[in-house]
């Protein structure tokens, strides 16, 4: 391997220990603590995993966490009355509802009647609208999650050629839109693109969110790029159940300046994101200064 490995657990802990400092200073200077309320509907195996994840992470960054944990065939009423409840509760300055939910609750309903000002996963069609003009916004914690690697990885981005395999409403287009921020030029990418491949290969950065198992070959990669892997999959290899990205890991990082793994990589960012916006969105509830590199 002759790729630098960008090693995200690593910076998701730096990123923790940002979060933990910043909380501590508005105990000590403001009397302010922050709050973040994930809403769990039903019993999903994975979802009850990465809620417990949450709630420990932060409470181990000085943070309140407020789990709501609701039976599998709440009514939307219910549900939205709950996060109503949260809405207008100063305690509370993030608001997470776990998806996927139910078939029978409306995803974007409820999504957008989270308070923009708390929707700390950047879904609320307002923070879409506010991140695609370049104006403040809660950004989606995947992509932003991304952009740090990639800053501390290059520092400036601007004039870079990136590639986003993959065009989600969750991680595609928020990340084009903060790698335009950066100044990059940016090409989404897709599976009905034509000649993928060259458009892969043509890029300094490669952004893999396309969901299939190392769709993307490492003779995809241009010498020297950089390669954030944002794919988790589960496939059988040997025997066995392993994670694999949306890259070869193996032959990328033959021809890769830089790569991320997976496990490892990208995952450990997300909830690490989580708790800055949680932080961040305190700030400005109370018009105080933003955590710095903690932001897009």
């Amino acid at each position: 391997m002759t790729a630098t490995l960008i090693d995200g657990k690593a910076f998701a802990a730096k990123v923790r220990g940002q979060v933990a400092e910043h909380v501590a200073r508005l105990k000590q200077d403001h009397g302010i603590t922050p709050g973040l309320a994930v809403v769990l509907v039903g019993e999903d195996p994975a979802s009850q995993v990465y809620v417990r994840s949450k709630g420990k992470q932060t409470v181990e960054v000085g943070m309140n966490s407020f789990e709501h944990k609701l039976e599998a065939d709440t009514s939307e009423a219910d549900l939205l009355a709950l996060i109503d409840q949260l809405n207008n509760d100063p305690a509370v300055h993030g608001i997470l509802v776990q998806l996927p939910l139910p078939k029978h609750l409306d995803e974007d309903l409820v999504i957008n009647s989270i308070a923009p000002e708390k929707d700390v996963d950047g879904f609320h069609i307002s923070n879409v609208g506010l991140l695609g003009t370049g104006q403040k916004s809660m950004v989606p914690c995947t992509p932003l999650g991304c952009l740090m690697m990639l800053r501390d990885h290059h520092g400036s981005l601007s004039g870079m050629d990136a590639v986003v395999i993959g065009r989600s409403n969750i991680v595609g287009k928020p990340m084009a839109q903060l790698l335009l921020g950066d100044s990059c030029t940016v090409t989404i990418a897709h599976s009905r693109t034509k000649d993928l491949p060259d458009v892969v290969r043509r890029a300094d950065i490669v952004v893999a969110a396309v969901g299939r198992p190392e769709m993307v070959p490492g003779d995809w990669i241009k010498e020297g790029a950089t390669v954030i892997d944002v794919g988790i999959n589960r496939i059988e290899r040997d025997g066995k159940n392993v994670l694999v990205g949306d890259v070869d890991f193996a032959s990328a990082a033959e021809r890769a300046g830089a790569i991320t793994p997976v496990p490892g990589g990208v995952g450990p960012m997300t909830i690490a994101c989580l708790l800055a916006n949680t932080v961040t969105a305190c700030c400005r509830a109370n018009n105080l200064a933003e955590p710095e590199g903690l932001t897009a």
